[in-house]
């Protein structure tokens, strides 16, 4: 059975067939094609081109859900359907944190190829953070540090795991550096919580970063794991 994204009365959204808390299958919200293509068009909108849409995002990143459901059910007319509390369920089931819903406004919380004010917070950053990277660019990361690039921010995840997930995107398989955020932080730099995952920063200097060991037991073990949920 496809997974589908539903509501469980007690312990709220979930992508699945059965809530993984209590085993209710819980309402039903939309198919996970649909999810997954209004993923895309959220990304899109909210990351990259609001005008796209032709709907209005503040300084912070905000878009009004009503506004953004009526324009895309006007230009996609399979999605008639689309109200702003689907958004909710959206962002409320994602285990990545990629959106914020309050207030009737949605935004997406890193990615962003436009310039935007997050605001996010910074308290309850790890005493450690993960960044993927190539093999060969180890060396002249741990001297020169990392930068954001093309991006607005450099981003960081919050377990080795997490890491060689964003990684695999690009890189076969990657390298992990760890941050060490407790001396970064205390001289001087920010480290933002965005997504459940996801910690942004303007750059990483490589005088806070360390090699992961490869061979670590700990450390086979994780990328064992990732594999095998890779293959399945």
């Amino acid at each position: 059975m496809d997974n589908m994204l539903r509501q469980c009365r007690s312990h709220g959204h979930f992508s699945g067939t059965n809530c993984a808390v209590c085993n209710d299958e819980g309402k039903f919200i939309m198919s996970d094609r649909e999810a997954n293509s209004l993923g895309r068009m959220l990304a899109l909108v909210l990351r990259h081109a609001p005008e796209k849409f032709n709907v209005d995002m503040d300084i912070n990143g905000w878009v009004n859900t009503r506004e953004l459901s009526e324009a895309i059910g006007n230009q996609r007319r399979h999605y008639h359907w689309l109200r702003g509390w689907h958004f909710e369920a959206i962002a409320n089931a994602d285990e990545k944190g990629r959106y914020q819903v309050e207030n009737g406004m949605i935004r997406a919380t890193y990615g962003h190829s436009i310039e935007l004010d997050l605001d996010l917070p910074t308290d309850d950053i790890p005493e450690a953070l993960f960044y993927p990277c190539e093999p060969e660019e180890v060396p002249t990361m741990l001297e020169y540090g990392i930068t954001s690039g093309d991006r607005k921010n450099v981003h960081l995840s919050r377990s080795i795991q997490n890491a060689m997930e964003a990684g695999h995107v690009r890189i076969d398989r990657p390298a992990i550096l760890e941050v060490d955020t407790v001396r970064a932080i205390a001289d001087g730099h920010t480290i933002y919580r965005a997504g459940t995952t996801v910690f942004l920063t303007d750059e990483v200097p490589g005088e806070y970063l360390y090699q992961v060991d490869a061979e670590d037991p700990l450390i086979l073990e994780v990328i064992e794991e990732w594999i095998r949920e890779e293959e399945e």
